[in-house]
């Protein structure tokens, strides 16, 4: 996991072997710093498990730098009336290595007035003092020039050396005095330029000149104090000149002279030393390293990822100490993840649930990261989780049936229609193929009847359907996406032929012979006797099969035919036309669009065979073949007219009776009507009276063999209509004459206003 100083170490992923990744260098990255460490995180996962580990590399120091002084000369002023055990400080001699390695030891080169005292500052530094060992007498040497080598505790040693250039100054019997030897000051790291740190005061008895002071640094104080601190000459006063930082040095050490103004000046030394404060100016700094990244800012995981899943770490530091250091870390924007800490200042995103790409496919997260100082100072960094498809939903119909229907005779290649399967999932894990599942119908591939277009699901017919042959045809069409594993599902496609009229009626009886055939009649067939019947049979079905017959106009005057059945009755008498040939045509049409018809020529011959007793004669259905010929829209005009007619006349009846009726009331003593006048009343009118509602209910002229007066026809012939009308009117003339108890005793045949009825025993 990228961590700070992340180039100088690697992870091998393979085996977790640890490598240097780059030349380290031990002063550059931490300085001085006593302990110098390179932290980084690791994370070992395998399938759904996953372990964070936090790995410190110790950066240890080697003896690699030498000691050096920041010149090569030092020039040190004595008075010739120091006292033995005077100590002069000396330039600080620096090594960037530290510990052992750093300068343990200073020597001097053999003499007989100085010595060496080596120091250790507060922060660990060591130094060395010029002590005077023996009186000095400027008369008698003026000068020294001693070597100084400054000497590290490695192995092997590295060394420093610089010359230390002693003149000996003419007699100033008094020095200026400190108050104290050392002051130790603290500074918050937060005081403004100018904050006054010390008021040093030193003292000299002498007079004049000799007794004026000024301050100063000591010359081996370093460029860096200069910078940071600033004495006044003349009242001692130390200000801050620059801005401190706890988070660069927290000590520093140095040292300020009191110098007076004699002839030959002395000097006194006051040791400084400034603790800096920490204060909470430093906001925390977050680092997120994701587990899995392609952008920056990003981090990626599947969403077949389990609950707890890894997903980034967050690295917080701050460059405050104690409590302004501390940081406390939160994570909002969903519910889906939640802050684990792994250790001190670093934490785990990690799920809190299992993750569902089409649902939620982006999460926008906000880190917080706040120190516990006072004021706390707070940062904000935004981060984006995006789920990574996984191949979990499989390719889904638009529903699992469908139906669709296809005219016979259509074109190879004719489109039938499209399925449409939808995968939620991205790439190639949503890439739908349509693949049509193997099956045979009626022997033969289902391949050979329909292809499909797998990419769009689009199928065409690789055939010419004919619905005589193939009515329905199921088709099972699978979707597959492209993930591993990849998941599939179905649908079925029913495809049903629709029937056209391509197929004319065949007429099948009688037996055609080159499209003709013969039929035989006996010439003492009655009226109404069933010659014959044509069937014929349409390959087609529905509309397209219902089969209706008719005649040619030639043979129209002695034959009538059923529409529907086909039957063919004789209408004429044919007794004188014996050995005569009839001929006819007779069509077969379909109710079809475009209807299709055939047609066949019958030959009807007379002959003198006698028709058998019990054959069948002119039936209802043939009637109403003569009735269709009639304007249906006029019968149902006709027979509105007559109920409305009965409707008029029983209205008129019912409102003459009544009337009637009330006249009678009036009259007083007429209850009862008149018996002798009924008596003489016209026995035709009682007869019309009597019978009036059965008149009206006459029937049709019926099928069977008509009777005459009271004796029954030995010949099952019908008479003509003219005969039977004209027979009927006379009977009825005639026995409407005769008394109540003959018209119940009479039987015949009775026609009323154009209408046939049969008079038997029960009455009209």
């Amino acid at each position: 996991m990228k961590q700070f100083n992340s180039s100088l170490i690697r992870v091998r992923e393979s085996d977790g072997q640890l490598s240097i990744g780059e030349r380290i260098d031990r002063e550059q990255i931490c300085k001085q710093s006593p302990s110098c460490i390179l932290a980084l995180d690791v994370v070992s996962f395998s399938k759904e498990q996953f372990k964070l580990i936090h790995v410190e590399v110790e950066v240890r120091d080697i003896n690699d730098n030498s000691p050096h002084f920041p010149s090569q000369e030092i020039p040190v002023d004595v008075s010739e009336s120091a006292a033995v055990g005077t100590r002069i400080p000396l330039e600080i001699a620096m090594d960037e290595d530290v510990g052992s390695n750093s300068i343990q030891t200073f020597q001097i080169s053999v003499n007989s007035h100085f010595s060496i005292d080596v120091q250790t500052r507060a922060d660990g530094v060591k130094y060395a003092d010029l002590v005077l060992m023996k009186e000095l007498d400027r008369e008698s040497q003026s000068a020294y020039s001693l070597e100084l080598v400054a000497m590290d505790g490695g192995s092997p040693s590295r060394s420093g050396s610089a010359v230390v250039n002693v003149r000996v100054l003419d007699f100033n019997d008094n020095s200026p005095v400190f108050e104290r030897s050392a002051v130790t000051v603290d500074l918050m790291e937060d005081a403004p330029v100018g904050f006054l740190l010390l008021d040093l005061n030193a003292a000299d008895p002498d007079e004049g000149a000799n007794g004026e002071i000024v301050y100063g640094f000591s010359p081996q104080v370093s460029p860096e104090v200069r910078q940071l601190f600033k004495i006044d000459p003349k009242s001692g006063r130390l200000t801050l000149e620059g801005q401190v930082d706890f988070e660069t040095k927290q000590t520093y050490e140095f040292d300020v002279q009191a110098q007076d103004l004699g002839p030959n000046p002395l000097t006194a030394t006051c040791k400084v030393i400034v603790h800096v404060i920490d204060v909470n100016d430093n906001a925390p700094a977050i680092t997120i390293t994701p587990l899995t990244s392609i952008s920056a800012g990003v981090a990626y995981i599947t969403e077949a990822a389990a609950k707890d899943s890894f997903v980034a770490l967050i690295s917080t530091t701050d460059r405050d100490s104690g409590a302004n250091g501390q940081v406390h870390c939160t994570l909002y924007g969903h519910e889906h993840f939640k802050l684990q800490q792994a250790y001190e200042d670093s934490f785990m995103i990690v799920t809190t649930s299992p993750l569902d790409r089409e649902k939620i496919a982006e999460y926008n997260l906000t880190v917080v990261a706040e120190d516990l100082g006072s004021p706390p100072f707070k940062t904000v960094k935004q981060y984006t989780i995006r789920v990574s498809d996984e191949n979990d939903n499989a390719p889904v119909f638009a529903k699992p049936v469908y139906e669709v229907s296809v005219m016979e005779n259509n074109a190879p290649g004719a489109y039938i229609t499209t399925v449409v399967a939808r995968d939620p999932d991205l790439g190639h894990n949503g890439k739908v193929i349509y693949r049509l599942a193997d099956s045979e119908v009626m022997g033969a591939p289902i391949s050979t009847y329909v292809s499909l277009d797998p990419a769009t699901g689009a199928v065409y017919a690789l055939r010419t359907f004919n619905y005589e042959i193939l009515k329905n045809l199921d088709l099972r069409i699978q979707a597959s996406d492209g993930g591993s594993p990849q998941l599939t599902s179905s649908a079925i496609i029913k495809v049903r032929i629709v029937d056209q009229n391509d197929n004319a009626p065949v007429i099948v009886s009688p037996a055609l012979s080159n499209g003709s055939s013969e039929v035989v009649i006996p010439a003492r067939a009655p009226h109404g006797f069933l010659v014959t019947q044509i069937k014929a049979r349409d390959a087609d079905e529905g509309v397209n099969a219902d089969l209706t017959f008719s005649l040619s106009e030639e043979g129209r005057n002695l034959f009538t035919i059923n529409k529907l059945t086909g039957e063919v009755f004789l209408t004429a008498d044919v007794s004188d036309d014996l050995g005569q040939v009839f001929k006819t045509i007779i069509t077969v049409t379909d109710n079809g669009r475009p209807p299709l018809a055939n047609t066949a020529t019958v030959s009807f011959l007379v002959t003198a065979a006698t028709p058998p007793v019990n054959h069948e004669v002119m039936q209802p259905s043939s009637l109403e073949e003569k009735v269709s010929h009639w304007d249906i829209p006029l019968i149902v005009i006709i027979v509105l007219a007559g109920s409305c007619t009965l409707l008029l006349a029983a209205i008129i009846t019912i409102a003459t009776t009544c009337n009637k009726r009330r006249k009678e009331n009036k009259a007083g003593n007429k209850t009862e009507r008149d018996i002798s006048e009924l008596e003489k009343a016209d026995p035709d009118e009682e007869l019309i009276d009597n019978q009036k509602a059965n008149l009206f209910d006459a029937r049709p002229f019926p099928n069977a063999t008509p009777f005459t007066g009271t004796e029954a026809a030995v010949t099952p012939e019908v008479p003509s209509t003219e005969d039977t009308f004209g027979t009927c009117l006379y009977d009825t003339q005639k026995r409407l004459r005769t008394t109540n108890s003959e018209v119940r005793g009479w039987t015949g045949c009775l026609e009323w206003q154009g209408r046939v009825g049969w008079l038997g025993e029960s009455g009209l």
